[in-house]
């Protein structure tokens, strides 16, 4: 859910006014130093905010739940209704064309991504696939030199790759049917996987 909503944030991001991505950020620190040496000062300080955004969303992620490795009673019920509220607001400015909405999207991406970081031993992201497909194409190398595979986090990974990838392509094709308010599709999904996650934790603790 996490990563179909993190492909439709970005999708309406790079598609939107400014076309800038806001769930990972190697491209937008390239393009900030790019600016740079055109002296675009303006362009460069706007990408690092958008960077910054998601290391503050990242820094939150880190003050709510105090770990990295996923384990049911943490607080991620209320990291992710941060994140949804954020995202609810980041659509509002979309909406009127304001470049806060991108910053906004950022930061929830940055708490996103920030949120779990491992699971089963391995490193799990959210918002961005490089590492996805780098561990994906070593396990493939793995296994024509016919070493042991974890097939678990095989099908985790591949999970997220698709999972992701259907979420850009849903959200581009909803932002072309109803605009910006698109956006609220990915909120709505963080929303429920809060309200979910409470739910479940609340079931779990009576039982």
């Amino acid at each position: 859910m996490l990563a179909f909503s993190a492909g439709a944030i970005n999708a309406m991001a790079l598609l939107t006014f400014t076309n800038n991505a806001v769930s990972h950020v190697t491209g937008t620190i390239t393009q900030a130093m790019s600016a740079l040496t055109v002296e675009s000062h303006h362009a460069s300080y706007y990408l690092l905010s958008i960077v910054g955004c998601f290391f503050l969303g990242a820094v939150t992620s880190g003050m709510i739940i105090h770990n990295e490795a996923l384990r049911l009673g943490r607080s991620y019920g209320t990291a992710l209704f941060i994140e949804a509220v954020v995202l609810f607001a980041a659509t509002y400015y979309f909406y009127h064309h304001k470049m806060t909405g991108e910053l906004l999207a950022s930061f929830a991406c940055g708490l996103q991504n920030a949120m779990i970081a491992t699971y089963s031993g391995s490193v799990i992201r959210t918002t961005h696939l490089t590492g996805i497909v780098s561990d994906l194409g070593a396990a493939l190398g793995h296994m024509i030199s016919r070493r042991a595979l974890n097939l678990p986090q095989l099908v985790m990974q591949g999970s997220i790759l698709l999972a992701f990838s259907a979420g850009a392509f849903v959200g581009a094709k909803m932002l072309n049917i109803v605009g910006m308010v698109a956006l609220l599709l990915p909120a709505t999904i963080v929303l429920c996987a809060s309200i979910g996650y409470m739910l479940m934790l609340r079931r779990h603790k009576t039982s």
